[in-house]
């Protein structure tokens, strides 16, 4: 049944949060396609909007939201290609603003959180993304038409269970990438032995404070 639309709640005007994103950008060095920006503040008021009914994150503040969902998703483009499966999406973070962010990309956003499912899909829909698809369902049960060159996570879990649990779905060559905050050693320790850590690269996200690191990882040669 879709969520209904939500009542009583502003409109968001985009043009407030342009010029925060536009510095971000330059920031990040990243020029994106011509209507990424629209689309990125239209995802954003959207989901400023939706979030006020049906709690879909912690972030209220809209110009936080910039900081802390866009530019920290955008902050692992460089990395990605191809085929991309977003585990744990939520309201679709990093994988719809990758997707607005690069369009040459095919993004799966999984979550298996019904409202969160169906917001995503509100927003494919309202954005016009023809190179995103939604999956709800757990990522024990899901099964891809065909294997993911990037499997990408923000906060899903700890990294030996991302790896374990999406081991079926990474194409032979194709790497994880997980997003992290301050680095756990013991955490890092407990990689399976059949999974190589290639890099762990700082990630430096324009207004934030605080620790931000990609750990990306393949299978062991």
């Amino acid at each position: 049944m879709p969520l209904p639309r939500p009542a009583g709640s502003s409109v968001l005007a985009p043009a407030a949060l342009r010029a925060p994103l536009e510095a971000g950008l330059r920031a990040l060095g990243q020029i994106l396609p011509e209507d990424a920006i629209e689309r990125l503040l239209a995802y954003l008021a959207e989901l400023h909007k939706w979030n006020a009914a049906y709690n879909l994150t912690a972030i209220r503040d809209p110009r936080q939201m910039v900081t802390r969902h866009i530019l920290d998703s955008l902050a692992v483009l460089p990395l990605m290609r191809g085929r991309v499966l977003d585990v744990g999406a939520g309201a679709g973070l990093p994988g719809i603003v990758l997707a607005i962010g690069d369009p040459a990309l095919h993004v799966t956003v999984l979550d298996s959180n019904g409202k969160k499912a169906r917001f995503m899909r509100h927003a494919v829909r309202s954005l016009t993304l023809a190179n995103v698809e939604v999956a709800e369902a757990r990522v024990e049960t899901y099964a891809a038409a065909a294997p993911f060159d990037r499997i990408v996570s923000r906060a899903f879990a700890s990294l030996s269970e991302f790896v374990t649990l999406t081991a079926s779905q990474l194409a032979p060559d194709g790497h994880w990438i997980a997003m992290k905050g301050r680095l756990d050693s013991a955490e890092l320790a407990a990689v399976p032995a059949n999974v190589t850590i290639r890099e762990i690269r700082r990630l430096r996200v324009p207004g934030l404070n605080e620790e931000r690191h990609a750990i990306i990882a393949a299978r062991t040669p």
